[in-house]
């Protein structure tokens, strides 16, 4: 299982991932065809001003920040990896714009690596509850996780979590009756 938003390489799920924070992945592959043709690689994210991708980002929430973080980001893989995006937790986590759960997503869907578990809002819905910790700090429910669920399913557990909170166990509304989980959680509402 991979993830839902479009992309032909690191780079380009790197900018996609910086755009679908508190934004749909469906919002971001509409406008991210556009983008990527009118830069089609670091380079051309060099000399620009987050103004320049406002015509593409503006469709996304947060996108001033979003397009700021963009081109710094392009920047610092050009001065100091190359071009390249690394292929590692703390070296992704170093670049602007860039978080554990972007850098959980970059590494095991560019990189078929699994060094975390990428964890959003959909998924610290779920967790807490499932009443698999009880909190809304994202890195204790990564550290939970990780320790119930195989290494091998990190990538897939993620994704799996992320489409039951987007689509059956939403922050506003929970609905129970279409749920997989609904005998099991402790916080159904349909009766056992």
């Amino acid at each position: 299982m991979m993830t839902t938003i479009d992309h032909r390489n690191a780079w380009e799920l790197l900018v996609g991932t910086i755009l679908s924070a508190q934004t749909q992945d469906i919002q971001v592959n509409k406008i991210t065809p556009g983008l990527f043709k009118a830069y089609p690689n670091i380079k051309g994210y060099l000399g620009l001003r987050p103004s320049d991708l406002y015509k593409f980002t503006k469709h996304v929430n947060i996108y001033r920040n979003k397009s700021k973080n963009i081109i710094k980001a392009a920047r610092f893989v050009h001065e100091n990896y190359n071009n390249k995006v690394p292929a590692s937790l703390e070296k992704l986590m170093e670049i602007p714009g860039v978080g554990r759960k972007t850098a959980n997503v970059v590494l095991s869907n560019a990189f078929g690596r699994n060094e975390g578990i990428a964890i959003d809002t959909h998924c610290i819905t779920v967790a807490n509850r499932l009443m698999l910790y009880k909190t809304k700090d994202a890195k204790k429910i990564e550290q939970r996780l990780m320790k119930v669920v195989p290494k091998s399913d990190w990538r897939t557990a993620s994704l799996l979590f992320i489409a039951l909170g987007r689509d059956v166990c939403t922050a506003r509304t929970k609905y129970c009756e279409r749920c997989v989980l609904k005998d099991i959680c402790p916080s159904s509402t349909v009766k056992k």
